[in-house]
């Protein structure tokens, strides 16, 4: 965690009387250190009862004079409180009971794929392939599915009561929806809806399980397919583009566009899901979405795209202008809500 500075303390830093990105290098190396004690069980056994390095040395197997380094870097960036030789949890490590593997994910992409940043920018060009990258790493690839999982799984009430089909709506496509968790959540709120999730076929597995668990497997069908082809669906009641057009160029997001719209019926509905690029003003999520912004071009070639750009594509792929609605369990994220004309 970021230094927790008082306003005395950080002002020669951000005045430029201390060299700022200082700041910058500790946290860096503060969630190398942070990424170390979850994966050595740190804050784990912490949980229990503060404890000396000597003693969560032995549980831990670690070593205890290196462990003991490890645990004062911790409690020097504000993960672990120390008192005599006994650390002890703080609210920091223990948000990391939910957090933690969204850490160690993006952990995992920072040290494995943020080489040659700079090459990407000059070039214009991505400097790896994701979801190449990622099918070689169970651990991580896993930790990814989930965190799509539990925002899915935190959004999709909200989402369904302010976006549901249109009314006696019996077909749903769910595009790029592999985790199956938004199209659970639509047919749980419509007993007549069936859908169908259309993903790469290593993005399916998860969803399988899902919608098994839900007890939807004669509702939910999941069919392996590739977006950027011709979709050979039609007279779909509701298509769903949820968190999947950043991940194409601006040309091929609007081919996506103009394939999901063509599968609707006159009168369908096409609901698209993205994080606004233009921020909301909380600084913590501005923050992030501009480097997820940055992190899309590096590592997919991928693209936040505003959101006025998204409503130009569906209203020339025969939608009407769509509204725009606001989600207050993740404001970062925005609706875009139409109607095929």
């Amino acid at each position: 965690m970021p230094l927790d500075l008082t306003p005395e303390e950080s002002e020669p830093y951000f005045s430029g009387q201390a060299p700022g990105p200082h700041l910058d290098v500790i946290a860096a190396m503060a969630t190398h250190a942070a990424a170390a004690g979850l994966r050595l069980g740190v804050f784990d056994a912490l949980a229990e009862a503060p404890a000396p390095a000597a003693d969560l040395a032995g549980r831990l197997g670690a070593d205890p004079a290196a462990l003991e380094v490890l645990l004062g870097a911790l409690a020097a960036t504000g993960y672990l409180a120390r008192d005599g030789d006994r650390y002890a949890a703080t609210g920091t490590a223990r948000s990391l009971q939910g957090y933690g593997d969204s850490l160690l994910f993006w952990h995992d992409v920072l040290t494995g794929m943020w080489g040659g940043l700079e090459e990407s920018v000059r070039s214009g060009k991505r400097q790896g392939d994701f979801y190449e990258w990622i099918a070689g790493r169970p651990q991580t690839l896993a930790r990814f599915e989930g965190i799509l999982r539990g925002q899915a799984g935190w959004l999709s009430e909200e989402i369904v009561a302010l976006a549901p089909p249109p009314a006696g709506a019996t077909r749903l496509l769910d595009l790029g929806g592999g985790h199956a968790r938004y199209s659970i959540a639509y047919c749980a709120a419509g007993p007549e809806l069936r859908a169908t999730v259309v993903d790469l076929p290593s993005a399916l597995v998860a969803g399988r399980a899902a919608v098994v668990e839900a007890g939807l497997e004669e509702r939910v069908e999941l069919r392996a397919g590739d977006l950027l082809e011709a979709l050979p669906y039609v007279g779909q009641d509701c298509v769903l583009l949820f968190n999947l057009l950043h991940g194409f160029t601006a040309e091929r997001a609007e081919e996506l566009v103009r394939s999901a719209v063509g599968t609707l019926r006159p009168g369908g509905r096409a609901i698209v899901l993205e994080r606004d690029p233009a921020g909301r003003g909380d600084p913590v999520a501005d923050a992030f979405t501009r480097m997820f912004a940055l992190n899309l071009h590096h590592t997919q070639g991928g693209v936040l795209h505003p959101l006025e750009r998204i409503a130009g594509w569906l209203t020339s792929a025969g939608c009407a202008p769509p509204e725009t609605m606001d989600l207050t369990r993740s404001p970062a994220h925005r609706l875009l809500v139409t109607t095929a004309t």
